[in-house]
């Protein structure tokens, strides 16, 4: 560890998170999945490399025709699982867990991920509020009002961590513990016992998956800690977010992996766009318009959705719709009025096109995508009965990026810009779910935003010399205290060769 890192890990209280059988039971998953983690992440490598430097384009894979072709199915949900019919989601800070949980959401995806900002306090604090949210004993009290849990709550998922972030502050055998085995173990270990008891269970979300064989590490996982914990195989429920290019080519394949363990995929819009420029982005037919213009009913993110409900409802699994990102404002009727009927068009078009559910937010939306989802369902938990057999897998479809349409502006340069680095400095600042511009950005828009730039500068729409300008006056417009995040901006947007996670540089920086 860093001498900060060494710090603020002395400076918070951690003994009743990371007791003794909690640090045996995750030193036992870092030994045992320490080189599979490492081989996973090494193919991640080989492949982008294949197709970046043979010219390659991703297709659906020959030697798991079977898989494709096969007639097998998940296993039905639990319960409490069998509509999700509007999900909220969040970062695990004690306030967000408790609004999430009474929003009136089906479910709510509490989030060691995308929008949390891994500060050690963040990591220790949330699986602390996760396990008092179980048990039902979750308080918060302010000067201006008590927080509590209402009799009637949402069904709590997590999100661990992706593959190829680290903890620092947990060594195994002298190396960071894989970030996702340390959410996941701790979160596994501490409350599968209180789950089981309210007839729920662990419920997970896998994010950034590019590949079936990262599922089937997670599978493997999943196998092994459920034996070490007396847990049967399948108690653990699985949803993966369908949020890189590759793994559009392979849900077939990340659902068969997951085995018992597999419930549903999520359409994972945003940070779908950001797979599309790191994989393909130095190829011009892949070049995005303002992020604005990119929206689910362009042709190749439409043939993504659709294809990902069509091939959930073949196998008898949920499909989740993407993110309502908008936050309501209470100083401006009129913007809230567009905002809200645009959330409302694409909450119908996601139930018209066979979804199970939906994603939002903010609590303000859980009515809107509510009321659509009841109109389509009525009195059904889902709608796994929608089959969409006129769907079938199309690689031209997935790949037709260069049907978009759409411009590249300056005002789509200003935001992108704008966006990364405010978000980057409330990240470093702590804040994971942040509000800019009346959206609430998290690590995947940061990405897109910067990773925009990044293909706009390979491929001349832009200079250096715009972009150094409009830079200088977007943090001028910010004021102090953004010098740090500016210079992390200009790395992952401004370098020859693309950063594969703006997370991983920022990481060492924050505090």
């Amino acid at each position: 560890m860093t001498p900060a890192a060494t710090a603020q890990a002395t400076a918070v209280k951690s003994g009743d998170v990371l007791t003794p059988e909690a640090v045996e039971f995750l030193h036992l998953l870092g030994r045992e999945f320490y080189g599979a983690r490492k081989e996973v992440l090494a193919a991640r490598q080989r492949r982008a490399g294949r197709l970046r430097d043979e010219d390659l384009l991703p297709g659906f894979l020959y030697q798991t025709h079977q898989v494709q072709q096969g007639g097998w199915r998940v296993r039905p949900a639990p319960p409490d699982l069998a509509d999700r019919r509007v999900e909220i989601t969040g970062p695990t800070d004690r306030k967000m867990v408790i609004n999430a949980l009474n929003s009136g959401a089906s479910c709510f995806m509490s989030d060691f991920e995308d929008s949390n900002s891994p500060t050690w306090a963040n990591m220790i604090e949330g699986q602390r509020n996760l396990t008092e949210a179980i048990s039902r004993t979750i308080r918060l009290e302010t000067p201006e009002k008590v927080y509590a849990l209402n009799d009637r709550v949402a069904t709590l998922l997590v999100r661990p961590r992706g593959w190829h972030l680290l903890e620092r502050h947990f060594e195994v055998d002298g190396q960071p513990i894989s970030g996702a085995l340390f959410d996941f173990g701790l979160y596994l270990l501490r409350n599968h016992e209180q789950l089981a008891a309210i007839g729920s269970g662990p419920y997970l979300y896998l994010p950034k998956l590019e590949s079936h064989l990262e599922a089937r590490l997670w599978n493997d996982v999943f196998e092994r800690a459920q034996d070490v914990l007396g847990i049967a195989r399948g108690t653990i429920r699985a949803t993966v977010l369908i949020e890189t290019i590759l793994a559009a080519f392979e849900m077939d394949e990340i659902l068969y992996e997951l085995g018992p363990h597999a419930t549903a995929l999520n359409a994972g819009r945003w940070d779908y766009l950001f797979s599309v420029i790191k994989k393909l982005g130095h190829r011009p037919e892949f070049v995005l318009p303002d992020r604005a213009a990119v929206g689910m009913g362009v042709p190749f993110m439409r043939a993504y959705a659709e294809l990902l409900v069509a091939t959930c409802h073949r196998r008898g699994a949920h499909a989740i719709g993407g993110m309502a990102a908008f936050i309501p404002s209470r100083r401006d009727a009129a913007v809230n009025a567009v905002a809200l009927e645009r959330v409302r068009e694409d909450k119908e078009r996601e139930a018209s096109q066979g979804y199970d559910g939906t994603w939002v937010a903010h609590p303000d939306l859980v009515p809107v995508a509510r009321e659509v989802f009841d109109r389509v369902l009525g009195e059904r938990p889902n709608q796994l009965d929608v089959m969409r057999e006129d769907v079938v897998p199309d690689a031209a479809a997935l790949l037709n990026v260069a049907a978009t349409g759409g411009e590249i502006t300056l005002d789509g340069l200003r935001n992108n810009i704008s966006v990364a680095i405010q978000y980057i400095a409330a990240w470093l600042d702590g804040a994971g779910a942040v509000a800019i511009f009346n959206l609430m950005e998290d690590v995947a828009t940061s990405e897109i935003s910067r990773a925009q730039v990044w293909q706009w500068l390979h491929h001349g729409h832009f200079t250096r010399e715009d972009v150094s300008r409009i830079t200088d006056e977007e943090v001028a417009k910010l004021g102090d205290g953004y010098q740090t995040a500016r210079e992390i901006f200009d790395r992952v947007a401004g370098g020859e060769e693309f950063v594969d996670f703006l997370t991983v540089p920022a990481y060492e920086l924050l505090a």
